[in-house]
């Protein structure tokens, strides 16, 4: 007998979200999957295992997802999709390198042949107040620590996005160009940190951050770094673009807390995208189970912006 036991995250789907939600995406995963995604990511040909998380609401329709995006490399509008487009996503590499075992570059279709692919739904939530709810397709960071095989000795995960030519705004000289985000390797190791390749059962479009971005649905978006093309392994903590940018409102931690205001405005509720609802700002993004171990002993940091 085939016994399924889920982890403290899973629920059944229909538990999570409304039925033709489900069968929708079942459908896309189904076909899309098998003719789109597998051949375009370069991974086997299984299907993504299907994995809810419990966002307690529905999905965010893909056309506001994909057309309402922060991407400062490409301008500080919203409204950077069409320009984005521009951002070519193959061929694409990502160097390793710091303490590793093995420094080197790879080809991301020959990462992600090495790699499982899982369907996650996640709520990402933006430090601006907005909110939307996600089905990524990805793999666990865990697993690319796994095949990096950093030294023991190593404290923290750099991820370092693409400079490119067509991204108009790095012609800013107010920002600390290259896009630089970190995140410490007990929260990298964590079962809820993320490497997204896809969304909405598609390839992974180039305003969200594709071909490979980061997901940490636990802490504001701005640490969710977008067109990987390094990832470094180092015992010293980096400094991340926003928060060179402005220390003062945008930290190294960035998890979420609605009791600690932005020092522009309150992030006791967020903005759903689609319906722009009002609801309240859960701690941790509402992923608190899973992950407010991990700052038991930080109590002396700043954590939470």
């Amino acid at each position: 007998m085939h016994i399924i036991r889920r982890r403290g995250w899973e629920v059944a789907e229909r538990a999570v979200t409304p039925e033709h939600l489900v069968l929708h995406r079942r459908s896309l995963l189904a076909g899309a999957t098998a003719m789109t995604i597998l051949p375009a990511m370069g991974a086997s040909a299984d299907t993504p295992a299907v994995r809810d998380y419990k966002p307690g609401r529905p999905l965010t329709e893909e056309k506001y997802a994909t057309t309402y995006n922060n991407y400062y490399e490409f301008g500080d509008s919203k409204d950077i999709w069409r320009d984005a487009q521009a951002l070519k996503q193959r061929p694409w590499t990502i160097k390793l390198d710091g303490m590793m075992k093995q420094p080197r570059t790879i080809d991301i279709d020959d990462l992600l042949k090495q790699v499982s692919l899982e369907q996650r739904v996640y709520r990402h939530r933006c430090v601006e107040a907005w909110a939307m709810t996600v089905p990524w397709t990805g793999f666990p960071l865990a697993a690319l620590l796994k095949l990096a095989e950093p030294l023991g000795s190593a404290k923290y995960v750099v991820f370092e996005t693409a400079q490119d030519k067509v991204m108009s705004g790095l012609d800013t000289p107010l920002y600390p160009w290259p896009y630089v985000e970190g995140v410490t390797i007990d929260e990298a190791g964590n079962d809820l940190a993320f490497i997204s390749t896809g969304m909405y059962g598609k390839p992974l479009p180039p305003q969200n951050g594709g071909p490979i971005r980061l997901t940490l649905p636990w802490k504001y978006g701005f640490k969710s770094g977008k067109a990987i093309v390094k990832i470094s392994f180092t015992d010293k903590r980096p400094m991340t673009f926003w928060e060179a940018l402005g220390p003062s409102e945008y930290g190294f931690w960035a998890n979420v807390n609605p009791a600690v205001p932005h020092p522009r405005w309150s992030q006791a509720t967020e903005r759903l995208l689609g319906s722009d609802e009002r609801v309240p700002t859960q701690i941790f993004n509402g992923y608190a189970e899973q992950v407010a171990a991990l700052y038991a002993d930080r109590k002396t940091e700043k954590l939470f912006m």
